[in-house]
């Protein structure tokens, strides 16, 4: 039996549960070969705060790599969104399963032309906020954190006019129709963002090899270039990052945006690279760009 752990959110264990039908599609084993172990983390514990204040990104994965790390589970599973850029030597990331949408959705309006003026956005994402304000300078932005149905009860009880929701984790919770999508062209995704990745201890070749079965290259090629680019910019929570990759023939094309916090400054790429580790180059070609405050936001 593989035990496979989680966080407990309603989108975590959907998640799981696409992973663990996947690993008994994929060897042919019985329903009760894979247990699904949900684990309470400090980021679902904490409602009422930004990450950036009280931990980061590994609000979402302390828990799991302990429990993985000690034995209790075999694999986690996790939104890559979600994971820290460096990770602990003793743990790999094993597969992702296959993309879903990777664009943001706008609850609680049609367009972002039409909110109001002066409309006030729930979000606690400084790449969401940061973009918004860059699209529309009146809009106020306001603190609001909480799983897929939190935010839309808090849109609908006033705490916010609108908020903005990644359009992969409404479809995979059957909410296609909720919210209007983004465009693109307008706001590039979180790093990472519809990606769900499987992580092991990097010592159990086993798991490893059982869990590569049900990994989609095109969907690993993509996130580990984005992620190489967040690595190579020095970015983490706080910082204004958006990008996304996309399989162009042999080759990927990233597209990337850095930000300041209010949205007054950005600078952008777009290239067609051959590896992950040309996003190095891309992150330098930002970063050159940037002005002295806006590279501070990356570690530079």
């Amino acid at each position: 039996m593989l035990r496979l752990g989680t966080r407990g959110s309603p989108l975590a264990l959907v998640q799981a549960n696409l992973v663990r039908h996947a690993l008994i599609a994929a060897h042919g084993w019985p329903a009760e070969h894979v247990e699904i172990v949900p684990i309470r983390t400090t980021g679902d514990r904490v409602q009422d705060r930004p990450l950036v204040e009280i931990g980061g990104k590994a609000l979402w994965t302390k828990e799991l790599d302990r429990a993985l790390l000690a034995g209790e589970i075999d694999l986690a599973v996790h939104s890559m969104k979600d994971v820290e850029t460096i990770r602990p030597d003793s743990i790999a990331l094993a597969a992702m399963l296959p993309r879903e949408d990777v664009r943001d959705r706008l609850i609680g309006a049609p367009s972002i032309a039409s909110l109001p003026t002066g409309a006030r956005i729930g979000t606690s994402s400084p790449r969401r906020a940061a973009q918004m304000r860059r699209i529309r300078p009146d809009l106020a932005i306001v603190p609001l954190r909480g799983n897929v149905d939190t935010r839309i009860a808090k849109v609908a009880a006033g705490e916010a006019d609108a908020t903005l929701l990644a359009a992969a984790g409404l479809e995979r919770l059957g909410r296609p129709d909720i919210g209007a999508p983004i465009p693109l062209d307008t706001m590039l995704p979180a790093p990472s963002q519809g990606a769900v990745g499987i992580e092991v201890r990097a010592d159990d070749a086993q798991t490893r090899a059982l869990v590569e079965a049900i990994g989609d290259a095109p969907t690993e090629r993509c996130v580990r270039t984005e992620r190489a680019l967040l690595a190579a910019l020095s970015a983490d929570c706080h910082s204004p990052v958006a990008a996304l990759a996309t399989v162009q023939g042999d080759a990927v094309r990233l597209r990337a945006e850095l930000l300041t916090a209010d949205g007054s400054e950005s600078v952008t790429a777009d290239r067609i690279l051959e590896a992950p580790e040309d996003a190095a180059e891309v992150a330098r070609t930002l970063l050159d760009a940037a002005s002295p405050a806006l590279r501070g936001l990356f570690g530079h």
